[in-house]
């Protein structure tokens, strides 16, 4: 009995199941590093839009936001920074793991 009690406080009982993070977070915690991503991306972005000619701005500057949006999403997805994944260790219960996005 004072056994299953010192386990039980220093958290080392397992209940037998261990729940996975919700999809919904998962994927909430990617998006919001992503957008962080994006955001540092910027410069970059703007200094490749900026060699460019004038005639296609509007056209390349949609679509140097839509491949930088994508680059930072894919790298998220792929570790990025780590905030997605502390994110999701934050917010799952203690004992569960992490999985990434298919």
């Amino acid at each position: 009995m004072i056994a299953q009690v010192t386990a039980m406080a220093s958290g080392s009982v397992s209940t037998g199941h261990s729940a996975v993070p919700q999809p919904r977070l998962v994927s909430s915690a990617h998006e919001f590093e992503a957008q962080l991503m994006k955001e540092l991306l910027k410069p970059l972005a703007q200094s490749f839009s900026a060699n460019g000619d004038d005639d296609d701005s509007d056209s390349a500057g949609v679509l140097g936001d839509y491949a930088t949006e994508s680059l930072a999403k894919a790298l998220s997805e792929q570790g990025g920074l780590g905030i997605a994944t502390k994110i999701i260790q934050t917010l799952t219960p203690t004992g569960n793991t992490v999985r990434q996005l298919p």
